[in-house]
């Protein structure tokens, strides 16, 4: 059958155009291609020109009713690459290729300790990389070492001598560390309160009577005041003349507020720990 259809199709396509009187004064037979003798027919103008203009009107070319469609899928198999024939031959049905991989149904139970051992595999690296994190964090915003070394400082008293000031770096700060005689204790109990600018008493600034420890800022600006020096005997800032006493309280200038007391505590041998 295709044999034939491809014969006739020849013929049309092959065969010259005639002038419509032409072929009003000059039958054409349509048995000049065909293949069966015994037919003989005369074909009209009409007829000729639209076989000729619509070839595929023509009695027998439907190529759909000639070849069946599995037949041609499998000839365009045989020739064309596998994309090219589903392009060609689209189809609902949807076949997967198994050849070389292995398919479980949904939640095969050979595979579940597989599964849950993945899973839980994979959850605990996360846990874990969360947590090393969180104390990435946290530990970044501690104090370095380096820092903590320096936030206590361990100082020798046996060294120094009655009425003299020792100032140690304490922080980034300078700390004044004076042994007060008995002269200086007496004086400094004996200050009336109500003329203080910052009352406080001198049992509330120390820990022993004999030691008095301060800050060395000045509570005005920031400067350092001059150990044993001004109107009361002890500390004189020469910046904006803040005179301190020998309990470091303001008496007289522009500082608000008396001498800081650090941190500190006694230890044995005449050890004292600042911070």
């Amino acid at each position: 059958m295709l044999r034939v259809a491809g014969r006739r199709l020849s013929c049309l396509l092959n065969r010259p155009a005639p002038v419509a009187s032409f072929v009003a004064r000059n039958p054409i037979p349509v048995d000049a291609c065909s293949d069966s003798p015994g037919l003989s027919s005369v074909a009209s103008p009409f007829r000729f020109g639209s076989e000729f203009l619509f070839p595929g009107s023509a009695r027998g070319f439907a190529t759909e009713t000639l070849v069946p469609k599995q037949q041609r899928a499998e000839e365009l198999e045989a020739v064309l690459p596998a994309t090219a024939v589903a392009l060609k031959t689209p189809t609902s049905k949807i076949i997967y290729d198994e050849y070389n991989h292995e398919r479980f149904p949904p939640g095969d139970p050979s595979k579940r300790a597989f599964a849950y051992f993945v899973l839980t595999g994979g959850r605990f690296v996360y846990a874990s990389l969360l947590r090393l994190l969180i104390l990435k964090f946290v530990l970044s915003m501690s104090a370095s070492k380096d820092v903590l070394a320096l936030a206590s400082l361990e100082v020798d008293l046996s060294s120094i001598e009655p009425g003299n000031t020792v100032t140690v770096k304490w922080r980034g700060k300078p700390v004044f560390i004076r042994r007060r005689t008995a002269e200086d204790i007496n004086a400094a109990n004996a200050v009336d309160l109500a003329s203080l600018r910052d009352p406080q008493e001198d049992a509330a600034r120390v820990k022993d009577p004999e030691w008095l420890i301060v800050v060395g800022v000045c509570t005005h600006l920031g400067c350092i005041p001059l150990p044993n020096a001004g109107d009361f005997g002890g500390w004189f800032c020469p910046c904006h003349g803040s005179h301190y006493d020998i309990s470091g309280r303001i008496r007289k200038g522009p500082a608000p507020y008396n001498l800081e007391v650090p941190t500190y505590s006694f230890l044995d041998q005449g050890k004292l720990l600042v911070g």
